[in-house]
């Protein structure tokens, strides 16, 4: 949500910024308009009630005075309140309308970000390790599972329809193994560990940003709650409605959950493997800052930094890329993505994404704190995925692969995984 004084003293720049992010600018124009009722409605409903309360007084003064109350203050009186109840249900409306299409109204994108239709117009801004090299041609996470008895989608689609899986044997170990390193990572800087529900529910979403525009890329239940596609929406609603002291910032939250996500308009894509799937499992980082967007930027690069660091640990070649206006979220003001390089598919894929907001989601939630001078702020929020499997395990798997199918454990995991390497079938050497 925007500023209300901003978008009224602004309204080209939220134009552009719906333009940018290939949205409707016609959504400026029906706010400023419902704005204008809004607002017109309040005034004539405060004026009416002040003339109510003010014919309610003559009256008591009359009683008060042991007078019977003059019969056309008694009318009069009826006639305001008549007319009172009529401009409360218009201001109802009004307001309604006016709260439902500030929902719809986009975030400014930050300076430095790149303007780009789609995908095309995003910047790679760093490439980090050196892609491994073969001698022999790598194949698929989909393939060395396959081989090595780690995954069944055949029985699972048979249980749980199109684009579900079930991992098996050391793939479930290695998952954790990776989610758990993620987490600890996470922890030893400071983050409150949380798990976090994925049945949240509907206000949860719109305060987050993620309705009302991407309702139809969602799970519902027949209690109206919504399965949740990242931990950010219940860590981002945690504070709601409450106010927090400046002492409190920055609150640093690492969440741990199952997600799920429809896949809408993916039909066709990546149906091998388990690179796009209805349900995964992910570590993901929070964070509320102090309202200053040069602080948030330096977390910004901090968190995007963290998920860097797993990325190294585990070996893995990756590149950061700035986001375009067109390739980002209607909330989002900055946003990095990480892709790992996948030797299997001889390219680079989303792992991570990192996102800033400034306060677009904390007034959606009314999250605010007092500042040193005891004035009241919203906070600004953050987020970032940390680990985001089964897609990092698949990205592990490719990299690892060795010519006769074995699968390498990444060093760091072994003791977690209990193993340095898998073999296909039943030649498995287990680490001492």
């Amino acid at each position: 949500m925007l500023n209300s004084d901003f978008v009224r003293n602004n309204p080209e720049v939220v134009r552009q910024a719906a333009r940018d992010k290939q949205l409707d600018p016609e959504v400026v124009d029906n706010w400023l308009a419902a704005d204008k009722q809004w607002r017109e409605v309040l005034a004539k409903t405060e004026k009416m009630r002040a003339q109510v309360n003010s014919n309610a007084d003559k009256i008591k003064a009359q009683v008060h005075d042991q007078k019977k109350p003059d019969p056309e203050l008694v009318a009069l009186g009826k006639q305001y309140k008549s007319e009172l109840k009529k401009l409360e249900e218009e201001l109802t409306l009004a307001q309604a309308k006016y709260r439902d299409l500030s929902l719809h109204l986009p975030n400014v994108p930050a300076q430095d970000v790149p303007v780009g239709p789609d995908e095309s117009g995003n910047q790679v801004i760093r490439q980090v390790g050196k892609l491994p090299e073969f001698d022999f041609k790598p194949k698929t996470h989909a393939e060395l599972m396959e081989g090595l008895d780690w995954l069944d989608t055949k029985r699972a689609v048979k249980i749980g329809g199109f684009r579900t899986y079930m991992l098996k044997n050391e793939a479930v170990l290695l998952e954790q193994a990776i989610l758990t390193y993620a987490l600890k990572k996470l922890i030893k800087e400071g983050f409150t560990p949380m798990s976090a529900p994925s049945l949240v529910k509907h206000e949860a979403m719109v305060g987050t940003g993620y309705f009302p525009w991407g309702q139809q890329d969602h799970y519902y239940t027949q209690d109206e709650q919504i399965l949740a596609g990242t931990a950010e929406v219940a860590l981002t609603s945690f504070h709601q409605g409450e106010v927090l002291s400046y002492k409190d910032l920055p609150i640093k939250m690492a969440g741990i959950s199952p997600c799920f996500r429809r896949e809408v308009g993916t039909y066709g894509k990546d149906t091998q493997g388990v690179i796009r799937v209805h349900q995964f499992n992910k570590v993901e980082q929070v964070v509320y800052t102090l309202a200053d967007e040069e602080e948030t930027r330096r977390w910004h690069e901090k968190m995007t930094g963290l998920a860097e660091e797993l990325l190294q640990d585990l070996g893995l070649p990756y590149q950061v890329l700035l986001m375009c206006t067109g390739d980002m979220g209607a909330g989002q003001r900055k946003k990095y993505d990480i892709e790992s390089w996948f030797p299997g598919q001889n390219k680079y894929r989303e792992t991570h994404s990192a996102s800033y907001f400034n306060d677009f989601q904390a007034m959606r939630l009314n999250i605010k704190y007092k500042d040193r001078d005891g004035k009241t702020k919203f906070v600004y929020t953050l987020n970032n995925t940390m680990a985001a499997s089964p897609r990092i395990l698949a990205c592990v798997i490719e990299n690892y692969q060795q010519a006769d199918g074995s699968v390498v454990i990444p060093e760091v995991l072994r003791q977690l995984v209990g193993t340095d390497i898998v073999k296909p079938k039943n030649n498995q050497k287990v680490a001492k």
